[in-house]
């Protein structure tokens, strides 16, 4: 039987739909993902910590749930929300519906919602908090209480809690992934390109990542704010002096940055899509890319010693840095493309070659 369910916003607006998916009452974060496919992808970044995540493609659910096309063990996002929900999907490699995987992720949804209304007042009036709820008796309180709510705690909560070791079949490279929250499919390209790849907790020091004599340092993508990551942030600082060729996406791109002295930002609703163009800043030319971050560097604080390598099509902020003293370069797009375009795909060859 379906039961009606409210989103509450921290401004006040109240919208009333459906539940699916886990019932349980919850708090977030409200953002929107723009991307058409790639869903379970989305479910499964764990970018999306803290957060109650908005589709605004109209129908999801359709091929159903592929294990294999996940990006973390389970989902670390608070709720979801869309305006329809298939519960007959049709994919050969469907392996389960999108409500049981909810019910089993205990993840609460709200669907027959006016998504697009709501993606416009986040447009308009920037992230903000939201609770899903089932009664309004206490609306007053409910809006009071959603002032004070914050991510906090983000990369800790999603890290890998041990070391674990990822063979390549060529063992051409080693290479150490930095999980601040990673997509699978980052040590995927790696894997794919001959790199065995060791995934380390975020807490791991400088001192125990040079021990490891690593041919290569990968910087995984992660949720939250970048500067609440100080204790990250000093260690990059340190490794940086090694000199060991290095390539951070998304978090890991905005923590190797605050580690040479740059600034970052929050956006006003910040890139959430498949179809992001990213600008090379050499050549003019336009790559289309996946993105998930509402965090940005700060172009005019980027440092001396560095120039800014990309920059977002839309709006001009930093998409990516190259620095000039050191085999390191960045990039605050996913070119592991999952969900997403593979137009940036040769960054993980270019990370390959300068391990070479």
């Amino acid at each position: 039987m379906e039961s009606k369910a409210y989103l509450i916003l921290e401004n006040g607006k109240v919208f009333e739909g459906k539940s699916f998916g886990a019932k349980k009452e919850t708090t977030g974060e409200l953002v929107f993902t723009t991307a058409m496919t790639g869903y379970l992808e989305t479910l499964t970044d764990p970018s999306y910590f803290g957060q109650v995540v908005i589709q605004t493609f109209p129908l999801i659910g359709n091929y159903g749930v592929i294990p294999s096309d996940f990006e973390s063990k389970k989902p670390a996002l608070k709720a979801y929300i869309v305006r329809n929900w298939c519960q007959e999907p049709s994919n050969f490699r469907c392996e389960g519906v999108l409500d049981t995987f909810l019910k089993d992720s205990d993840v609460p949804g709200l669907y027959d919602i006016d998504t697009r209304c709501l993606t416009r007042i986040v447009r308009e009036y920037g992230v903000m908090n939201c609770k899903l709820t089932y009664s309004l008796d206490n609306l007053d309180k409910d809006i009071e209480e959603l002032k004070s709510y914050k991510v906090t705690d983000a990369v800790k909560s999603v890290t890998t809690d041990k070391e674990e070791l990822f063979e390549s079949e060529t063992h051409k490279k080693n290479v150490v992934l930095m999980d601040f929250g990673a997509k699978d499919n980052i040590r995927r390209e790696l894997v794919k390109r001959g790199c065995d790849v060791t995934v380390v907790p975020a807490s791991t020091t400088c001192e125990q990542i040079v021990a490891m004599n690593p041919d290569g340092i990968m910087l995984s993508n992660g949720p939250g704010d970048p500067t609440e990551n100080t204790e990250i942030i000093a260690e990059l600082k340190k490794l940086c002096e090694h000199k060991i060729p290095t390539f951070g996406i998304c978090l890991g791109h905005q923590l190797l940055a605050l580690s040479q002295g740059a600034t970052t930002e929050k956006l006003h609703y910040g890139h959430r899509g498949a179809n992001q163009p990213a600008k090379d800043t050499e050549t003019g030319r336009i790559y289309i890319t996946s993105q998930n971050h509402g965090y940005a560097v700060v172009n005019d604080s980027i440092p001396e010693n560095a120039k800014v390598s990309f920059v977002n099509g839309n709006d001009g902020t930093c998409e990516g840095i190259t620095y000039n003293d050191m085999p390191v370069f960045t990039v605050q797009f996913h070119p592991e493309a999952c969900g997403g375009p593979q137009d940036t795909a040769f960054l993980f060859d270019k990370f390959v070659s300068m391990m070479d």
